[in-house]
Protein backbone atom coordinates (compact mmCIF):
# COMPACT_ATOMS: atom_id res chain seq x y z
CA UNK A 1 0.00 0.00 0.00
CA UNK A 2 2.77 2.41 0.95
CA UNK A 3 4.79 1.49 -2.18
CA UNK A 4 1.77 2.24 -4.35
CA UNK A 5 1.27 5.58 -2.66
CA UNK A 6 4.94 6.39 -3.13
CA UNK A 7 4.70 5.60 -6.83
CA UNK A 8 1.57 7.72 -7.09
CA UNK A 9 3.20 10.65 -5.34
CA UNK A 10 6.27 10.46 -7.54
CA UNK A 11 4.03 10.74 -10.59
CA UNK A 12 2.36 13.93 -9.40
CA UNK A 13 3.38 16.91 -11.48
CA UNK A 14 5.43 19.53 -9.77
CA UNK A 15 3.84 22.89 -9.15
CA UNK A 16 4.86 25.03 -12.09
CA UNK A 17 3.62 28.15 -13.74
CA UNK A 18 1.21 27.16 -16.49
CA UNK A 19 1.79 28.29 -20.08
CA UNK A 20 -1.43 30.34 -20.05
CA UNK A 21 -0.01 32.50 -17.27
CA UNK A 22 3.28 32.98 -19.07
CA UNK A 23 1.44 33.81 -22.30
CA UNK A 24 -0.72 36.37 -20.50
CA UNK A 25 2.42 37.91 -19.01
CA UNK A 26 3.96 38.04 -22.47
CA UNK A 27 0.88 39.76 -23.90
CA UNK A 28 0.96 42.32 -21.11
CA UNK A 29 4.68 43.01 -21.51
CA UNK A 30 4.14 43.40 -25.26
CA UNK A 31 1.45 46.02 -24.66
CA UNK A 32 3.87 47.86 -22.39
CA UNK A 33 6.54 47.79 -25.10
CA UNK A 34 8.89 45.53 -23.13
CA UNK A 35 9.51 43.23 -26.08
CA UNK A 36 12.59 41.38 -24.83
CA UNK A 37 10.90 40.48 -21.55
CA UNK A 38 7.79 39.45 -23.45
CA UNK A 39 9.87 37.13 -25.64
CA UNK A 40 11.25 35.46 -22.51
CA UNK A 41 7.71 34.83 -21.23
CA UNK A 42 6.50 33.47 -24.58
CA UNK A 43 9.59 31.24 -24.86
CA UNK A 44 9.02 29.77 -21.40
CA UNK A 45 5.38 29.16 -22.27
CA UNK A 46 6.36 27.35 -25.47
CA UNK A 47 8.70 25.03 -23.61
CA UNK A 48 5.65 23.89 -21.63
CA UNK A 49 3.19 23.95 -24.53
CA UNK A 50 5.04 23.82 -27.86
CA UNK A 51 1.84 23.82 -29.94
CA UNK A 52 0.41 27.11 -28.63
CA UNK A 53 -0.22 29.03 -31.86
CA UNK A 54 -1.23 32.25 -30.06
CA UNK A 55 2.05 32.19 -28.19
CA UNK A 56 4.00 31.91 -31.43
CA UNK A 57 2.10 34.89 -32.85
CA UNK A 58 2.80 36.92 -29.72
CA UNK A 59 6.51 36.21 -29.88
CA UNK A 60 6.54 36.92 -33.61
CA UNK A 61 5.12 40.39 -32.98
CA UNK A 62 7.87 41.07 -30.46
CA UNK A 63 10.58 40.00 -32.91
CA UNK A 64 9.15 42.34 -35.55
CA UNK A 65 9.24 45.26 -33.14
CA UNK A 66 12.86 44.44 -32.34
CA UNK A 67 13.78 44.45 -36.01
CA UNK A 68 14.20 40.67 -36.33
CA UNK A 69 11.80 39.75 -39.17
CA UNK A 70 13.41 36.37 -39.91
CA UNK A 71 12.72 35.18 -36.36
CA UNK A 72 9.25 36.67 -36.66
CA UNK A 73 8.67 34.65 -39.83
CA UNK A 74 9.80 31.41 -38.19
CA UNK A 75 7.32 31.88 -35.35
CA UNK A 76 4.53 32.84 -37.74
CA UNK A 77 5.25 29.64 -39.69
CA UNK A 78 5.12 27.63 -36.47
CA UNK A 79 1.71 29.10 -35.59
CA UNK A 80 0.35 27.70 -38.85
CA UNK A 81 1.71 24.15 -38.46
CA UNK A 82 -1.55 22.64 -37.23
CA UNK A 83 -4.03 25.11 -38.71
CA UNK A 84 -3.19 26.62 -42.09
CA UNK A 85 -6.27 28.86 -41.88
CA UNK A 86 -5.27 30.50 -38.58
CA UNK A 87 -5.81 34.08 -39.71
CA UNK A 88 -3.65 35.73 -37.04
CA UNK A 89 -0.74 33.54 -38.08
CA UNK A 90 -1.34 34.38 -41.74
CA UNK A 91 -1.31 38.09 -40.99
CA UNK A 92 1.84 37.82 -38.91
CA UNK A 93 3.51 35.80 -41.65
CA UNK A 94 2.59 38.45 -44.21
CA UNK A 95 3.94 41.21 -41.97
CA UNK A 96 7.24 39.40 -41.43
CA UNK A 97 7.65 38.81 -45.17
CA UNK A 98 6.88 42.46 -45.86
CA UNK A 99 9.54 43.69 -43.45
CA UNK A 100 12.04 41.27 -44.96
CA UNK A 101 11.44 43.05 -48.27
CA UNK A 102 9.69 40.03 -49.81
CA UNK A 103 6.70 42.05 -50.97
CA UNK A 104 5.36 39.52 -53.51
CA UNK A 105 5.28 36.73 -50.92
CA UNK A 106 3.74 39.10 -48.38
CA UNK A 107 1.05 40.09 -50.86
CA UNK A 108 0.06 36.46 -51.31
CA UNK A 109 -0.51 35.93 -47.61
CA UNK A 110 -2.33 39.24 -47.14
CA UNK A 111 -4.69 38.06 -49.91
CA UNK A 112 -5.07 34.62 -48.37
CA UNK A 113 -5.94 36.16 -45.01
CA UNK A 114 -8.43 38.57 -46.55
CA UNK A 115 -10.16 35.71 -48.31
CA UNK A 116 -10.63 33.98 -44.95
CA UNK A 117 -11.53 37.10 -42.95
CA UNK A 118 -12.66 39.86 -45.37
CA UNK A 119 -13.97 41.96 -42.47
CA UNK A 120 -10.50 42.48 -40.98
CA UNK A 121 -9.14 45.82 -42.18
CA UNK A 122 -5.48 44.95 -41.55
CA UNK A 123 -5.45 42.51 -44.47
CA UNK A 124 -6.80 45.16 -46.84
CA UNK A 125 -4.21 47.68 -45.66
CA UNK A 126 -1.51 45.02 -46.00
CA UNK A 127 -2.49 44.35 -49.61
CA UNK A 128 -2.37 48.07 -50.33
CA UNK A 129 1.08 48.66 -48.84
CA UNK A 130 2.55 45.52 -50.43
CA UNK A 131 1.26 46.55 -53.86
CA UNK A 132 2.70 50.04 -53.43
CA UNK A 133 6.06 48.60 -52.38
CA UNK A 134 6.12 46.33 -55.43
CA UNK A 135 5.31 49.27 -57.72
CA UNK A 136 8.11 51.31 -56.13
CA UNK A 137 10.66 48.54 -56.44
CA UNK A 138 13.73 49.17 -58.55
CA UNK A 139 14.54 46.52 -61.15
CA UNK A 140 12.51 43.50 -62.14
CA UNK A 141 10.84 41.23 -59.66
CA UNK A 142 11.87 37.63 -59.43
CA UNK A 143 8.31 36.43 -58.82
CA UNK A 144 5.32 37.64 -60.82
CA UNK A 145 1.91 37.37 -59.16
CA UNK A 146 -1.53 37.91 -60.60
CA UNK A 147 -3.95 39.46 -58.13
CA UNK A 148 -6.92 37.21 -58.68
CA UNK A 149 -8.41 34.04 -57.29
CA UNK A 150 -6.70 31.96 -54.64
CA UNK A 151 -3.06 33.01 -54.75
CA UNK A 152 -1.96 30.00 -52.73
CA UNK A 153 -1.51 28.03 -55.95
CA UNK A 154 0.84 30.49 -57.64
CA UNK A 155 3.95 29.05 -55.98
CA UNK A 156 5.48 25.63 -56.12
CA UNK A 157 4.47 23.28 -53.34
CA UNK A 158 7.93 23.17 -51.83
CA UNK A 159 8.11 26.98 -51.79
CA UNK A 160 4.78 27.25 -49.97
CA UNK A 161 5.88 24.65 -47.46
CA UNK A 162 9.32 26.18 -46.92
CA UNK A 163 9.00 29.94 -47.57
CA UNK A 164 12.24 30.76 -45.74
CA UNK A 165 14.19 28.42 -48.03
CA UNK A 166 12.37 29.79 -51.05
CA UNK A 167 13.15 33.35 -50.03
CA UNK A 168 16.82 32.54 -49.53
CA UNK A 169 16.87 30.95 -52.98
CA UNK A 170 15.11 33.95 -54.47
CA UNK A 171 17.53 36.35 -52.77
CA UNK A 172 20.50 34.49 -54.27
CA UNK A 173 19.00 34.79 -57.76
CA UNK A 174 18.23 38.43 -57.16
CA UNK A 175 21.77 39.16 -56.08
CA UNK A 176 23.36 37.46 -59.05
CA UNK A 177 21.03 38.92 -61.70
CA UNK A 178 20.56 42.45 -60.44
CA UNK A 179 23.67 43.36 -58.46
CA UNK A 180 23.76 47.07 -57.74
CA UNK A 181 26.66 49.34 -58.48
CA UNK A 182 29.05 50.24 -55.71
CA UNK A 183 27.79 53.80 -55.83
CA UNK A 184 24.19 52.71 -55.23
CA UNK A 185 25.24 50.33 -52.48
CA UNK A 186 27.23 53.10 -50.81
CA UNK A 187 24.22 55.41 -50.98
CA UNK A 188 21.95 52.77 -49.52
CA UNK A 189 24.19 51.66 -46.66
CA UNK A 190 25.59 55.11 -45.82
CA UNK A 191 27.62 54.74 -42.61
CA UNK A 192 27.44 50.93 -42.83
CA UNK A 193 29.23 50.90 -46.19
CA UNK A 194 32.64 51.08 -44.49
CA UNK A 195 31.64 48.07 -42.36
CA UNK A 196 30.77 46.14 -45.52
CA UNK A 197 34.17 46.90 -47.08
CA UNK A 198 35.92 45.94 -43.84
CA UNK A 199 34.13 42.57 -43.75
CA UNK A 200 34.95 41.93 -47.40
CA UNK A 201 38.63 42.54 -46.66
CA UNK A 202 38.49 40.14 -43.72
CA UNK A 203 37.30 37.38 -46.05
CA UNK A 204 40.53 37.73 -48.00
CA UNK A 205 42.54 36.75 -44.91
CA UNK A 206 42.67 32.94 -45.24
CA UNK A 207 44.24 32.39 -41.83
CA UNK A 208 41.53 34.40 -40.15
CA UNK A 209 38.51 32.91 -41.92
CA UNK A 210 39.65 29.38 -41.17
CA UNK A 211 39.50 30.10 -37.45
CA UNK A 212 36.55 29.58 -35.13
CA UNK A 213 34.77 31.60 -32.45
CA UNK A 214 34.60 30.51 -28.82
CA UNK A 215 31.17 29.11 -29.58
CA UNK A 216 32.58 26.86 -32.33
CA UNK A 217 31.28 28.85 -35.32
CA UNK A 218 33.54 29.27 -38.33
CA UNK A 219 34.62 32.90 -38.69
CA UNK A 220 34.05 32.63 -42.41
CA UNK A 221 30.38 31.77 -41.79
CA UNK A 222 29.98 34.62 -39.32
CA UNK A 223 31.49 37.19 -41.69
CA UNK A 224 29.54 35.90 -44.68
CA UNK A 225 26.33 36.00 -42.68
CA UNK A 226 26.96 39.64 -41.82
CA UNK A 227 27.64 40.50 -45.45
CA UNK A 228 24.49 38.70 -46.56
CA UNK A 229 22.52 40.71 -44.03
CA UNK A 230 23.94 44.00 -45.34
CA UNK A 231 23.13 42.95 -48.92
CA UNK A 232 19.56 42.15 -47.86
CA UNK A 233 19.28 45.55 -46.16
CA UNK A 234 20.52 47.26 -49.31
CA UNK A 235 17.94 45.46 -51.42
CA UNK A 236 15.12 46.12 -48.99
CA UNK A 237 15.87 49.82 -48.53
CA UNK A 238 16.04 50.30 -52.28
CA UNK A 239 12.72 48.52 -52.77
CA UNK A 240 10.97 50.20 -49.86
CA UNK A 241 12.29 53.69 -50.74
CA UNK A 242 14.00 54.18 -54.15
CA UNK A 243 17.36 55.91 -54.35
CA UNK A 244 15.91 59.27 -55.44
CA UNK A 245 13.91 59.41 -52.21
CA UNK A 246 16.95 58.36 -50.20
CA UNK A 247 18.91 61.25 -51.70
CA UNK A 248 16.14 63.66 -50.74
CA UNK A 249 16.23 62.37 -47.16
CA UNK A 250 19.98 62.91 -47.04
CA UNK A 251 19.64 66.48 -48.34
CA UNK A 252 17.04 67.18 -45.66
CA UNK A 253 19.42 65.87 -43.01
CA UNK A 254 22.24 68.00 -44.39
CA UNK A 255 20.05 71.09 -44.34
CA UNK A 256 19.08 70.34 -40.76
CA UNK A 257 22.68 70.21 -39.66
CA UNK A 258 23.82 73.27 -41.62
CA UNK A 259 20.94 75.75 -41.54
CA UNK A 260 17.57 76.23 -39.82
CA UNK A 261 15.57 76.88 -43.02
CA UNK A 262 13.86 74.28 -45.21
CA UNK A 263 12.83 74.66 -48.81
CA UNK A 264 9.52 72.86 -48.30
CA UNK A 265 7.30 72.10 -45.28
CA UNK A 266 6.97 68.51 -46.51
CA UNK A 267 10.74 68.04 -46.31
CA UNK A 268 10.77 69.20 -42.73
CA UNK A 269 7.84 66.95 -41.85
CA UNK A 270 9.57 63.99 -43.45
CA UNK A 271 12.71 64.61 -41.44
CA UNK A 272 10.76 64.86 -38.18
CA UNK A 273 8.76 61.71 -38.85
CA UNK A 274 11.89 59.76 -39.70
CA UNK A 275 13.66 61.08 -36.61
CA UNK A 276 10.79 60.11 -34.33
CA UNK A 277 10.67 56.68 -35.92
CA UNK A 278 14.42 56.24 -35.33
CA UNK A 279 14.04 57.35 -31.71
CA UNK A 280 11.26 54.84 -31.13
CA UNK A 281 13.16 52.00 -32.81
CA UNK A 282 16.20 52.60 -30.63
CA UNK A 283 14.07 52.44 -27.49
CA UNK A 284 12.09 49.35 -28.47
CA UNK A 285 15.31 47.53 -29.41
CA UNK A 286 16.66 48.12 -25.91
CA UNK A 287 19.06 50.95 -26.77
CA UNK A 288 17.72 53.58 -24.36
CA UNK A 289 20.96 55.58 -24.46
CA UNK A 290 20.84 55.79 -28.26
CA UNK A 291 17.19 56.79 -28.16
CA UNK A 292 17.91 59.50 -25.59
CA UNK A 293 20.86 60.90 -27.56
CA UNK A 294 18.86 61.06 -30.80
CA UNK A 295 15.85 62.66 -29.09
CA UNK A 296 18.00 65.31 -27.42
CA UNK A 297 19.71 66.16 -30.74
CA UNK A 298 16.38 66.59 -32.51
CA UNK A 299 15.05 68.60 -29.56
CA UNK A 300 17.87 71.13 -29.93
CA UNK A 301 17.15 71.52 -33.64
CA UNK A 302 13.42 71.99 -33.15
CA UNK A 303 13.94 74.53 -30.37
CA UNK A 304 15.96 76.63 -32.82
CA UNK A 305 13.19 76.71 -35.42
CA UNK A 306 10.52 79.41 -35.60
CA UNK A 307 6.75 78.91 -35.40
CA UNK A 308 6.63 79.96 -39.06
CA UNK A 309 8.92 77.11 -40.07
CA UNK A 310 7.15 74.63 -37.79
CA UNK A 311 3.51 75.66 -37.19
CA UNK A 312 3.02 72.68 -34.86
CA UNK A 313 6.28 73.26 -33.01
CA UNK A 314 4.70 72.76 -29.57
CA UNK A 315 3.24 69.41 -30.62
CA UNK A 316 6.63 68.23 -31.86
CA UNK A 317 8.34 69.38 -28.66
CA UNK A 318 5.66 67.63 -26.60
CA UNK A 319 6.35 64.35 -28.41
CA UNK A 320 10.10 64.73 -27.97
CA UNK A 321 9.73 65.39 -24.24
CA UNK A 322 7.73 62.16 -24.04
CA UNK A 323 10.42 60.25 -25.95
CA UNK A 324 13.17 61.60 -23.70
CA UNK A 325 11.13 60.80 -20.59
CA UNK A 326 10.56 57.19 -21.69
CA UNK A 327 14.26 56.68 -22.40
CA UNK A 328 15.15 58.09 -18.98
CA UNK A 329 12.68 55.72 -17.28
CA UNK A 330 14.41 52.79 -18.95
CA UNK A 331 17.76 54.19 -17.77
CA UNK A 332 16.46 54.53 -14.20
CA UNK A 333 16.79 58.33 -14.08
CA UNK A 334 13.35 58.89 -12.58
CA UNK A 335 13.79 62.53 -11.53
CA UNK A 336 14.70 63.73 -15.02
CA UNK A 337 12.11 61.41 -16.55
CA UNK A 338 9.44 63.01 -14.40
CA UNK A 339 10.57 66.50 -15.44
CA UNK A 340 10.27 65.69 -19.14
CA UNK A 341 6.91 63.96 -18.81
CA UNK A 342 5.56 66.97 -16.91
CA UNK A 343 6.67 69.20 -19.80
CA UNK A 344 5.08 66.67 -22.16
CA UNK A 345 1.79 67.00 -20.27
CA UNK A 346 1.93 70.81 -20.18
CA UNK A 347 2.46 71.11 -23.94
CA UNK A 348 -0.16 68.44 -24.67
CA UNK A 349 -2.70 70.47 -22.69
CA UNK A 350 -1.77 73.68 -24.50
CA UNK A 351 -2.19 71.97 -27.85
CA UNK A 352 -5.36 70.16 -26.74
CA UNK A 353 -4.07 66.69 -27.63
CA UNK A 354 -6.12 64.10 -25.66
CA UNK A 355 -4.01 61.08 -26.63
CA UNK A 356 -0.77 62.85 -25.74
CA UNK A 357 -2.28 64.00 -22.44
CA UNK A 358 -3.32 60.42 -21.66
CA UNK A 359 0.16 59.13 -22.47
CA UNK A 360 1.85 61.81 -20.35
CA UNK A 361 -0.45 61.18 -17.37
CA UNK A 362 0.20 57.46 -17.67
CA UNK A 363 3.97 57.91 -17.65
CA UNK A 364 3.96 60.39 -14.77
CA UNK A 365 1.88 57.97 -12.72
CA UNK A 366 4.26 55.17 -13.64
CA UNK A 367 7.28 57.14 -12.41
CA UNK A 368 5.59 57.93 -9.12
CA UNK A 369 4.41 54.34 -8.59
CA UNK A 370 7.85 52.89 -9.33
CA UNK A 371 9.41 55.25 -6.78
CA UNK A 372 6.83 54.39 -4.10
CA UNK A 373 5.03 57.75 -4.26
CA UNK A 374 1.58 56.20 -4.46
CA UNK A 375 -0.45 59.31 -3.58
CA UNK A 376 1.06 61.22 -6.50
CA UNK A 377 0.63 58.22 -8.80
CA UNK A 378 -3.07 58.11 -7.92
CA UNK A 379 -3.45 61.83 -8.55
CA UNK A 380 -2.22 61.60 -12.13
CA UNK A 381 -3.73 58.23 -12.98
CA UNK A 382 -7.16 59.41 -11.85
CA UNK A 383 -6.86 62.35 -14.26
CA UNK A 384 -6.20 59.82 -17.03
CA UNK A 385 -9.46 57.88 -16.50
CA UNK A 386 -11.67 60.12 -18.72
CA UNK A 387 -9.11 59.84 -21.52
CA UNK A 388 -8.92 56.05 -21.55
CA UNK A 389 -9.80 54.27 -24.77
CA UNK A 390 -10.48 50.56 -24.75
CA UNK A 391 -11.56 48.04 -22.15
CA UNK A 392 -8.14 46.55 -21.45
CA UNK A 393 -6.54 49.92 -20.73
CA UNK A 394 -9.44 50.83 -18.46
CA UNK A 395 -9.20 47.54 -16.59
CA UNK A 396 -5.50 47.76 -15.77
CA UNK A 397 -5.60 51.49 -14.98
CA UNK A 398 -8.40 51.06 -12.43
CA UNK A 399 -6.58 48.05 -10.98
CA UNK A 400 -3.29 49.94 -10.64
CA UNK A 401 -5.02 52.85 -8.88
CA UNK A 402 -6.65 50.34 -6.55
CA UNK A 403 -3.28 48.75 -5.81
CA UNK A 404 -1.85 52.14 -4.91
CA UNK A 405 -4.71 52.74 -2.48
CA UNK A 406 -4.07 49.31 -0.98
CA UNK A 407 -0.40 50.21 -0.47
CA UNK A 408 -1.58 53.35 1.35
CA UNK A 409 -3.87 51.27 3.61
CA UNK A 410 -6.92 53.07 2.21
CA UNK A 411 -8.97 49.92 1.86
CA UNK A 412 -12.38 51.34 0.97
CA UNK A 413 -10.92 53.16 -2.04
CA UNK A 414 -8.90 50.11 -3.09
CA UNK A 415 -12.06 47.99 -2.88
CA UNK A 416 -14.07 50.47 -4.94
CA UNK A 417 -11.45 50.64 -7.66
CA UNK A 418 -11.16 46.86 -7.58
CA UNK A 419 -14.91 46.57 -8.21
CA UNK A 420 -14.66 49.03 -11.12
CA UNK A 421 -11.71 47.15 -12.55
CA UNK A 422 -13.64 43.90 -12.26
CA UNK A 423 -16.62 45.36 -14.12
CA UNK A 424 -14.32 46.49 -16.94
CA UNK A 425 -12.63 43.06 -17.04
CA UNK A 426 -16.04 41.36 -17.22
CA UNK A 427 -17.00 43.56 -20.17
CA UNK A 428 -14.05 42.35 -22.23
CA UNK A 429 -14.12 38.82 -20.71
CA UNK A 430 -10.41 38.95 -19.87
CA UNK A 431 -9.69 36.02 -17.54
CA UNK A 432 -6.37 37.31 -16.28
CA UNK A 433 -7.77 40.65 -15.19
CA UNK A 434 -10.86 39.00 -13.75
CA UNK A 435 -8.47 37.13 -11.47
CA UNK A 436 -6.48 40.25 -10.57
CA UNK A 437 -9.54 42.42 -9.90
CA UNK A 438 -11.25 39.79 -7.74
CA UNK A 439 -8.07 39.35 -5.72
CA UNK A 440 -7.78 43.11 -5.21
CA UNK A 441 -11.38 43.32 -3.99
CA UNK A 442 -10.87 40.28 -1.73
CA UNK A 443 -7.69 41.69 -0.19
CA UNK A 444 -9.38 45.02 0.47
CA UNK A 445 -12.40 43.35 2.09
CA UNK A 446 -10.11 41.17 4.21
CA UNK A 447 -8.21 44.22 5.48
CA UNK A 448 -11.52 45.87 6.35
CA UNK A 449 -12.62 42.80 8.32
CA UNK A 450 -15.34 41.83 5.83
CA UNK A 451 -14.27 38.19 5.76
CA UNK A 452 -17.42 36.82 4.12
CA UNK A 453 -17.04 39.19 1.15
CA UNK A 454 -13.33 38.37 1.01
CA UNK A 455 -14.09 34.65 0.83
CA UNK A 456 -16.60 35.23 -1.96
CA UNK A 457 -14.14 37.16 -4.14
CA UNK A 458 -11.25 34.81 -3.43
CA UNK A 459 -13.50 31.93 -4.54
CA UNK A 460 -14.39 33.79 -7.74
CA UNK A 461 -10.73 34.50 -8.38
CA UNK A 462 -9.99 30.82 -7.84
CA UNK A 463 -12.64 29.86 -10.38
CA UNK A 464 -11.15 32.15 -13.03
CA UNK A 465 -7.64 30.90 -12.23
CA UNK A 466 -8.89 27.36 -12.83
CA UNK A 467 -10.39 28.35 -16.16
CA UNK A 468 -7.09 29.97 -17.08
CA UNK A 469 -5.20 26.88 -15.85
CA UNK A 470 -2.98 29.18 -13.79
CA UNK A 471 -1.37 26.93 -11.18
CA UNK A 472 0.68 29.62 -9.47
CA UNK A 473 -2.35 31.89 -9.08
CA UNK A 474 -4.45 28.99 -7.81
CA UNK A 475 -1.89 28.11 -5.15
CA UNK A 476 -1.63 31.70 -3.91
CA UNK A 477 -5.40 32.19 -3.91
CA UNK A 478 -5.91 28.90 -2.06
CA UNK A 479 -3.70 30.13 0.78
CA UNK A 480 -5.43 33.50 0.99
CA UNK A 481 -8.86 31.85 0.81
CA UNK A 482 -7.97 29.44 3.62
CA UNK A 483 -6.85 32.35 5.82
CA UNK A 484 -10.08 34.26 5.11
CA UNK A 485 -12.17 31.17 5.86
CA UNK A 486 -10.37 30.71 9.17
CA UNK A 487 -11.11 34.32 10.13
CA UNK A 488 -14.74 33.89 9.12
CA UNK A 489 -15.19 30.78 11.29
CA UNK A 490 -13.87 32.48 14.42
Amino acid sequence: MSDTDGDHDSQKPKSVTLPSTLTADGDWLYLKGEYKKAIDSFTKALTLKPSDKNCYVGRSKCYLNLGQPENALKDAEASLNEDKSFFEGLYQKAEALYYMGEFEFALEFYHRGQKLRPQIQEFRLGIQKAQEAIENSVGSSTVKLEIKGDLSFLQKEEERAQPITAIQHMTKKHTSKSAKSERTTKQMLREFYSDKKYLENLLKDEDLVNGKTKGGERLQDVIQSSLTYLDTCTEFWNQEKPICTQEKDRKIMQQTCSQPHYSTPSGLAQFLLKSLDDIDKELTSGNAKGSLKKAEEVMKLVQGWSEKEVPNKKEVLATLHGCIGNALIDLGDMDNALNHHQKYLKLAKQCKLPEAMSSALDNIGRVYAQTGQFTQAIEFWEKKIPLVRGGLEKTWLLHEIGRCYLELNRYEESRDYGVRSLAAADEIADGKWQINANVLVAQSQFKMGNFEAAVTHFERALTYAGLEEDDSAMNAIHKALHEAQQQLSQ
